[in-house]
């Protein structure tokens, strides 16, 4: 997987790489995020920590009709700050999941019912 783009250079060697060439992503609030990549485990592909989102990477064109609470779709028009291989903390963005050779993915529907679950666990924990 390559993370073709414009690879304009950014901060702290990220780059600013096009969504909706080799993938599209899901950008999700950090703490809901958090949760819903517990739920998800081993399931997870890559994905990058801001410090106040979650981007997870689908297979492209495989958002189509996702239409998610609290997130937001990244696709072709979209961009995407990636940080330097193997930068596993911040500042700036991070990688919270490497990605390897052949686990930049994460299945779509796997991602969004961690996603819906990590919601209900925060409905049923808000006094």
């Amino acid at each position: 997987m390559h993370t073709t783009g414009t690879g304009l250079p950014a901060a702290g060697g990220c780059e600013l790489h096009d969504a909706g060439i080799d993938w599209d992503a899901v950008r999700v609030p950090r703490v809901l995020g958090l949760t819903a990549l517990d739920i998800l485990g081993p399931r997870s592909g890559a994905v990058i920590d801001d410090g106040h989102a979650l981007y997870w990477f689908l297979p492209l064109g495989t958002v189509d009709g996702w239409e998610g609470e609290s997130t937001r779709l990244l696709t072709a028009g979209g961009s995407l700050t990636v940080p330097p291989a193997r930068r596993t903390q911040g500042p700036g963005p991070y990688w919270r999941i490497c990605p390897g050779d052949t686990n930049w993915h994460t299945e779509p529907a796997a991602l969004r019912a961690a996603i819906e679950d990590a919601l209900d666990a925060r409905v049923r924990n808000t006094p």
